[in-house]
């Protein structure tokens, strides 16, 4: 039986704001993507030393700068996203997490998975948070039983609060241990508002902000994952357009947490080190619901955006690809128009056409003479709840393109631009890059071959195996 008086205290690594963590995730991805696979004697100090490159130099004491990049490495990256992990012969790699996010740029998708593999107790705690929690016998996957009750207060048409999920579930014995249903919660909960009973968190000696921290960040990471929002009075509410990744949250709702903490001898240091190595590459490895956490846009962008963006029928990453030409494709032909209605025609949609480097040809459109001269756009797309600010100085961002691409960037010089698409909750973003191959030698931006082609023939083959 539901008791809401039982109180306990549960927390997560301390992250960062909402729009820093959107900012950052590229940022990870691409210097561990970059570093690894590499010995656990180098990891941290090129972490640190990548990473160091993208603080620019923001921090200048010595010391607060390490315990900054070690904070980013360690806790952030490493603990609370899960995009590393030290194989059992000293190597570190890049999780499954990290190159499906390489690979789709689908950051809510990203964010989807950390919350769906989060659980209480885990091994992202120090042993000396971590035990308590054993002896508790706290256990419980909390954002599907967060999801569920959502659902069933939404049926029952009351408003759930920030208050509420921290006063009711993420501090509530009862719920954390597992013996209580997300009904006998909202039961409660409803009783309460019936009676106009407002119930706090409350820690002695420690002010609000201490109390509702970490339940605010843990709901940070259900909106950057896109399946809720939370609105200027705190009332948490669900994102009905991501109704297939909220059944699949609530159809977990009630079982045992996948990583089983207590069949662990935590009283040894071995027994410890081995929870340790593998929680991280348990943490690290895509949920087996992955593929169900892709991100529709028509689900990202709000229903309230004046930018509107269709439904697709799927969302693979070449659809994303295609739902990022056609946006630029559309707003290339309206600008042209309005420049000169006979240049419109010159607009054209080439994404198709395989070897070309770019994805759309278009006209300057600008006063001066060269106004009827080609301009060659190629658009790299991708989705985040949060708008990337450029005002950031420690925003970065990466793109990938192919041999073709650099090639037509080196020969159309400041007629070639790169056309970043944000596809967030509050509409599209575009960042547009121009003299991308000037950039470069000019050190504004950084471009690094990723892979080489090696071509050969009977005279390098020095043997064949039967």
């Amino acid at each position: 039986m539901y008791n809401h008086n039982n109180r306990y205290r549960c927390i997560i690594i301390r992250g960062k704001s909402q729009r820093e963590l959107d900012n950052l995730l590229p940022a990870y991805a691409t210097v561990i993507d970059e570093i690894c696979p590499c010995t656990k004697e180098d990891f941290e100090g090129k972490f640190n030393s990548e990473f160091a490159r993208i603080l620019r130099g923001k921090i200048s004491d010595t010391a607060a700068l390490k315990k900054t990049l070690d904070n980013h490495r360690t806790e952030i990256a490493g603990k609370l996203f899960g995009m590393y992990y030290l194989s059992d012969n000293g190597i570190y790699y890049a999780s499954e997490r990290t190159k499906k996010y390489l690979a789709d740029n689908d950051q809510p998708a990203f964010f989807k998975d950390v919350c769906f593999k989060m659980q209480f107790p885990n091994g992202m705690n120090k042993i000396q948070t971590l035990q308590p929690y054993l002896d508790s016998g706290i256990s419980l996957r909390q954002f599907p039983f967060i999801i569920k009750c959502l659902q069933i207060a939404e049926g029952e048409r009351i408003s759930l609060t920030v208050n509420d999920i921290g006063y009711y579930i993420l501090n509530a014995l009862d719920v954390l241990q597992g013996k209580a249903t997300p009904e006998e919660v909202i039961v409660q909960i409803k009783a309460d508002k019936i009676n106009r009973i407002e119930r706090k968190i409350v820690v002695p000696g420690k002010a609000p902000s201490y109390t509702m921290q970490h339940i605010r960040e843990q709901l940070n990471y259900l909106e950057l994952a896109n399946l809720i929002f939370v609105d200027e009075d705190k009332k948490v509410l669900l994102n009905t357009r991501e109704e297939r990744c909220l059944q699949v949250f609530a159809e977990y709702c009630g079982e045992k947490p996948a990583f089983d903490l207590y069949t662990y001898d935590t009283s040894t240091l071995e027994g410890r080190e081995q929870l340790y190595l593998e929680w991280d590459y348990f943490y690290s490895k895509i949920s087996e619901n992955a593929e169900l956490f892709k991100t529709d846009l028509s689900a990202l962008v709000r229903k309230d955006s004046s930018q509107k963006i269709e439904k697709t029928s799927s969302d693979s990453k070449v659809e994303l690809g295609d739902e990022g030409e056609q946006y630029i494709y559309e707003y290339e032909k309206r600008r042209v128009a309005a420049f000169n209605p006979r240049l419109a025609g010159k607009v054209l949609p080439l994404g198709k056409t395989k070897g070309l480097g770019y994805d759309i040809q278009s006209v300057v459109a600008e006063k001066g003479d060269f106004a009827e001269f080609v301009k060659y756009i190629e658009v790299k797309a991708t989705k985040r709840v949060t708008a990337p600010d450029l005002n950031d100085d420690t925003w970065l961002d990466t793109v990938n393109i192919t041999r073709n691409e650099w090639v037509a960037a080196q020969q159309h010089r400041n007629f070639y631009s790169i056309y970043r698409v944000y596809f967030v909750r509050d509409g599209v973003v575009v960042f547009v890059i121009n003299d991308v191959h000037q950039k470069e030698l000019d050190g504004v931006i950084q471009v690094i071959p990723m892979t080489y082609r090696v071509d050969f023939s009977n005279n390098a083959v020095d043997s064949s195996l039967e």
